[in-house]
């Protein structure tokens, strides 16, 4: 199934195992709901990028975007396959550099960076920090001269270019907070310019998440190419947003088709360096949740539900684009699929609904539910909704895991509290 993890089997318990080890006492020892992560999985999608890419067009860069799933354990496998890092915010610089990665390989992504978070990012020696709008080049200026240090920069300008996904992971379209609009490029250019301590190096796009379609990233590389070649500078990012399998109906095009149809734009017309930033098609098949039935609840002639003890706080993605998943019973993983369920969360939500009408096979209190496809952005969007802790994490491979990410404590959630 190519929305498993590439390790995933059915062994001889006819339990779900990933990493050689099996997932039913993955969940007996470290407790659900528990993300269980594939580290061959994800040096696998790295290993994928840098050699197709590198095939067609050889001064290409990968970073990996740290929004879909950023723990230091993860980072650290992902620099060790030589990607950089793509951060939005301070606390994902902090965790880059605590992780280890070479602050010089690391992209500063947001629409509203602080002006605490430039000076951070400017005192640690951050690569590139990529300016989103005016104001932030004015935010950024002030900064290098407050703390006597240069910044590279990519200027982030708005593509217009429509690519097919949920409403609310588009970003190029004309009407995104995202970006310098076209009219507004050549001033900003020149403005950027004019700064003594901030160098501008190239530009950068970015359509949306979850495309399946070549299309619309060929589009945005030829966008990028006239600038380079308008602006003569020397680097140019297409950013994220290749597609993965939620589902064994979605079908992704191959690393090798994209390589191949971007690199085809740029071939022989410039010697700029082109950056990807892939998260989700770096994580998201890598990942697993792995949760409990507690309860069964038949309502004759219209639902039969599965209760499970997690949902819309460690995967709020269906309750916000309506995502859906595929999940096995992990205890049964080859039983035949029978009537269809619905696999509901534990939280005081009607919404919070994982998966709407799925055949699983027949499920009782006890079996353990695997939801696949996990990866990202189920932890990075977590919350602490009706007080519960986030799931731990572990990382598999070689029949061991290793817990990367400890469970939430009741403690955990009352160590902020400021009691009068």
């Amino acid at each position: 199934m190519r929305n498993l993890p590439d390790t995933a089997k059915i062994n001889k318990q006819n339990h779900l195992e990933i990493g050689g080890c099996d997932t039913v006492k993955l969940a007996q020892e470290f407790g659900t709901p528990l993300y269980v992560l594939d580290e061959k999985t994800i040096r696998n999608r790295c290993q994928g990028y840098l050699k197709s890419f590198k095939k067609y067009y050889p001064n290409t860069a990968v970073v990996y975007a740290c929004k879909a799933l950023c723990t230091a354990g993860v980072l650290k496998v992902v620099t060790s396959e030589g990607l950089g890092l793509d951060v939005s915010s301070g606390g994902e610089i902090f965790t880059a550099l605590k992780s280890g990665c070479d602050p010089k390989k690391i992209y500063f992504h947001g629409n509203n960076k602080s002006k605490d978070e430039l000076k951070m990012a400017l005192k640690a020696g951050i690569g590139r920090i990529v300016v989103d709008n005016l104001q932030e080049l004015e935010n950024l200026d002030e900064a290098t001269k407050q703390t006597n240090t240069s910044a590279q920069i990519l200027l982030r300008i708005n593509p217009g270019i429509e690519a097919h996904t949920h409403e609310y992971i588009k970003t190029g379209t004309i009407d995104s907070k995202f970006g310098v609009p076209q009219n507004e490029i050549d001033n900003a250019v020149k403005l950027a310019r004019k700064k003594k301590l901030i160098r501008l190096v190239g530009f950068h796009a970015h359509i949306g998440s979850q495309i399946f379609d070549v299309k619309p990233f060929v589009d945005e590389a030829k966008l990028l190419l006239s600038l380079t070649l308008k602006y003569k500078t020397e680097e140019m990012s297409l950013g994220g947003g290749f597609g993965v399998s939620y589902l064994t109906s979605d079908e992704p095009p191959s690393l090798d088709l994209i390589a191949k149809e971007i690199s085809q734009v740029l071939k022989n017309k410039t010697m700029a360096k082109l950056v990807l930033e892939p998260g989700r098609s770096i994580v998201g098949n890598a990942g697993v949740t792995l949760y409990t039935v507690g309860a069964v609840k038949n309502i004759p002639g219209i639902r039969k539900y599965l209760f499970v003890d997690g949902g819309m706080s460690d995967n709020p993605r269906p309750i916000l684009y309506q995502a859906k998943y595929d999940a096995k019973i992990a205890n049964k993983a080859n039983d035949k699929p029978g009537e269809k369920v619905t696999v509901a969360g534990r939280f005081c939500e009607s919404g919070d609904v994982l998966i709407r009408d799925i055949k699983l096979a027949e499920a009782n209190v006890g079996d353990i539910l695997a939801v696949l496809c996990t990866g990202a952005y189920n932890y990075s969007m977590a919350s602490n909704y009706n007080r519960v802790g986030r799931p731990a994490m572990v990382m598999v491979g070689g029949g061991s895991a290793t817990l990367i990410l400890s469970r939430e404590s009741y403690e955990d959630l009352v160590r902020n509290d400021a009691v009068l």
